[in-house]
């Protein structure tokens, strides 16, 4: 009898099988509607934040700026961004289901952010505006990557990469769209003389707007998997205090942040040489600076799924080192059809490693620090790549593209050589999930 009754019935276990199939389902379906409506967001912050760029030869033709104050307009930016990060960290591992307010916080800093730029007269409210916008874009960093590193322990480059390409898309498509906004079409027989640069900024308010509420209504009740339970702020400093003597993840910041600073730089002289040197149409400035993270979509996480497989440092290495490579090639191919393939070319690697750096932090820390590791990646990047563009702005100005080519590609490569040599190290978290 006892046997009887201590044995499963048939009707249980097959009553059990259905039901941790669907409970597999249903959880496999919140993850991917996670993954992906982070990415969608993330889509739409860099939209924003690469369409600027477009909109700067005008801001400077329109108050009449030197090459300077235009560094300083992205420096500016860069500076928000990196004093944000921190406490968009520290909020994120202490408030876990507060995320969407953060999140949507975000999109409501570019909203305001982009109405003051069409509406400011003066160069320091542009840099009040920049810097609102700035702290806007960093206030999604800590909570969306803290929330895929818990979401995807075993997979989180590829999670990263996924979320990095949603990004790339923004990347892409702002500068185009905004291109077109402020130049305008003419085909067949539509001639449309496009916006002044005031109303396209004013026009950037209602889909940030849009998106907040969006936010707000997806995660009005959050993931339970998305974040854990708040905590102190004692607690917080206990857990949070070895990241500052993790010489992996200070590894990765100094990485990541001459990453940026190549990038930044590159980019806005870029914009500025084509509008100037090579009289370039505001949509072609916007085709072509799309360019510049167009193949990144689909290259990153096929860069995320080799790295979760070999290993974070060998993807790093080589992708520093082919920005470093290419961004040396536009010393001749400053224009014409070489330019364009250049650009294309290093849209693969400019922003895909980045998630990679990313994945390499969480590796090397405990479940509970990951908004602050976050944090510190995009705030170090933000304080040295501040001074960046300014530091361009002077070479631009008295050595013109070609100067500011040689200062980013160099720093570039010496970001491919740190690759290869910082530490690295896998978490026991991640160890643990690579296990099970």
């Amino acid at each position: 009898m006892a046997a009887s009754e201590t044995r499963p019935r048939a009707s249980d276990g097959a009553e059990a099988t259905p039901r941790s199939m669907r409970a597999r389902t249903s959880s496999a379906r919140v993850s991917q509607r996670l993954l992906f409506g982070l990415s969608a967001g993330h889509a739409v912050k860099h939209f924003y934040q690469q369409g600027l760029i477009v909109l700067l030869p005008h801001i400077k033709d329109g108050l009449g700026l030197s090459d300077v104050a235009v560094g300083g307009i992205v420096g500016a930016r860069a500076a928000a961004m990196g004093a944000m990060n921190v406490p968009a960290g520290v909020f994120t591992d202490m408030y876990r289901r507060r995320i969407g307010l953060m999140l949507a916080a975000s999109m409501g800093c570019l909203t305001f952010g982009y109405m003051i730029v069409g509406l400011a007269p003066y160069y320091w409210l542009i840099l009040l505006a920049v810097t609102v916008a700035g702290a806007g874009t960093s206030m999604w960093h800590a909570p969306a990557f803290s929330t895929l590193a818990t979401r995807y322990p075993s997979r989180r480059a590829f999670a990263f990469a996924t979320h990095r390409s949603g990004g790339s898309l923004g990347d892409t498509s702002g500068p185009i769209i905004v291109g077109l906004l402020l130049g305008g079409i003419s085909f067949w027989g539509l001639n449309w003389a496009g916006f002044g640069w005031r109303t396209v900024a004013l026009l950037h308010a209602g889909p940030s707007a849009l998106t907040a509420l969006a936010v707000l209504y997806s995660f009005r009740a959050p993931p339970k998997d998305a974040g854990g339970k708040s905590t102190t702020f004692g607690q917080y400093l206990r857990s949070a205090k070895p990241l500052l003597g993790n010489t992996a993840v200070l590894g990765m910041v100094v990485v990541s942040a001459l990453r940026g600073m190549a990038h930044q730089s590159f980019a806005v002289f870029l914009v500025l040489h084509m509008k100037e040197n090579l009289s370039y149409t505001d949509l072609s400035v916007g085709l072509h600076l799309g360019l510049l993270t167009f193949l990144g979509i689909l290259a990153g996480p096929v860069f995320g799924i080799i790295s979760d497989r070999t290993g974070r440092r060998l993807i790093m290495t080589l992708g520093m080192a082919a920005i470093a490579a290419i961004v040396f090639n536009f010393l001749w191919a400053d224009s014409g059809i070489w330019l364009t393939m250049m650009l294309a070319l290093l849209g693969i690697f400019v922003f895909s490693i980045n998630s990679i750096m990313t994945a390499a932090a969480m590796d090397a820390i405990e479940p509970g620090t990951e908004g602050s590791a976050v944090a510190m990646i995009f705030t170090g990047g933000a304080i040295i790549g501040a001074v960046a563009p300014v530091i361009a702005g002077v070479i631009n100005s008295t050595w013109d593209f070609q100067g500011v080519v040689i200062y980013a590609g160099s720093i570039a490569a010496l970001g491919a050589v740190l690759a290869l040599v910082v530490p690295m190290r896998g978490s026991s978290a991640s160890r643990r999930a690579r296990d099970d």
